[in-house]
């Protein structure tokens, strides 16, 4: 689950999840080769990393599992999506205690291998020649517009998003939607590389902004909803109150602004506007562009999703609404991270 966890920690974990609560003793019993000094500290390091929370005192103090524990632990997704969505023992409603649970989104060593990736992305766009970095940029702009329009049903191939994008050639057989959708990924990420200053911290306005240009001449609603909607393959339902939802953004902004790294708030922005859904229509087209908004502003890689396999996408979104576990999320933007870095922008 977590690199920084020993195999015996690891095992205490499935101990208190299987029984609820567990007490220093029981699990001193189950270990007998180690002291219960040793495991003390196991356990005191689980309830410093929010893994466990900790109730009583002396003889009498017991350990169960904590929110966060649920957020990250690894989940079977093929086993759990065999399981009709009203018999996956789904979350209904929003958690508003969501923007506390998530914590210390990625461990030291996914930190470091983040870090290595950042500092040879900059290297290399000092490097590059100014045509061979817009035409990296036009590369990436194609792909991204094609991936992310793939994720919302659009049917347009690689192919011919690059003729879309590059000629103005409109594929035979498509709807005109798929088009106009497409051209607003490529219009919102030209504004987003001309204004990069402007997204080294979000806001709501921000947040609008980015959706108009995703929406434009799409039919789609503008501005902060204030209807219901439902989610197709869940029961989840999002906040219904617009106030609620202002309120929702508003925190998510804070939060975002006060993670430390850029990929941090990245993922932030990818998970929790789709969870908040903020918006009719658009949500993950916004949240995958203003991750990208943010990554560029702090001059990371930007990521394309090229790779993705969108119903794995779709799984982890909807596991995230259910349970609140971002773990597969998780998996599938640290997979995009690094194939951004081997993809693009190299010298």
């Amino acid at each position: 689950m977590n690199n920084e966890l020993n195999q015996r920690q690891e095992t205490i974990l499935k101990m208190v999840e299987k029984r609820g609560s567990i007490a220093v003793r029981e699990v001193v019993d189950y270990f007998s080769n180690r002291s219960r000094l040793t495991i003390s500290r196991d356990m005191a390091f689980l309830v410093e990393k929010g893994l466990l929370t900790r109730k009583g005192a002396g003889r009498s103090t017991v350990y169960s599992l904590s929110s966060a524990y649920n957020a990250v632990k690894p989940v079977d997704v093929n086993r759990y999506f065999l399981k009709a969505m009203e018999n996956r023992g789904a979350k209904k409603t929003f958690n508003f205690g969501i923007f506390d649970l998530i914590t210390e989104i990625f461990n030291h060593s996914e930190d470091r291998v983040i870090k290595k990736i950042t500092q040879n992305y900059q290297k290399n766009i000092k490097k590059l020649p100014p045509e061979t970095l817009q035409k990296e940029f036009e590369r990436l702009t194609i792909d991204f517009s094609w991936k992310s329009s793939e994720i919302e049903g659009n049917t347009y191939t690689l192919i011919e998003t690059e003729a879309l994008i590059l000629q103005q050639q409109l594929a035979k057989g498509h709807d005109k939607d798929e088009a106009q959708m497409i051209l607003n990924h490529k219009a919102a990420l030209s504004h987003i590389q001309k204004n990069q200053s402007d997204f080294i911290e979000v806001s709501a306005q921000k947040i609008e902004l980015i959706h108009a240009l995703l929406v434009k001449k799409l039919k789609v609603k503008k501005n902060l909803r204030k209807t219901s909607v439902g989610i197709t393959g869940t029961i989840y339902r999002p906040l219904d109150n617009q106030y609620q939802i202002r309120e929702a953004v508003e925190e998510l902004c804070k939060k975002v602004n006060r993670e430390k790294t850029p990929h941090a708030k990245a993922f932030l922005l990818n998970l929790l506007i789709v969870y908040i859904q903020p918006f009719t229509d658009g949500n993950k087209r916004t949240s995958r562009m203003l991750g990208n908004a943010i990554l560029l502003a702090h001059q990371c890689c930007p990521l394309s999703y090229r790779s993705v396999d969108v119903t794995e996408y779709k799984k982890a979104v909807l596991l995230f609404y259910e349970q609140n576990n971002f773990s597969h999320f998780k998996e599938l933007f640290l997979e995009q991270v690094e194939f951004a870095a081997g993809e693009y922008f190299r010298v």
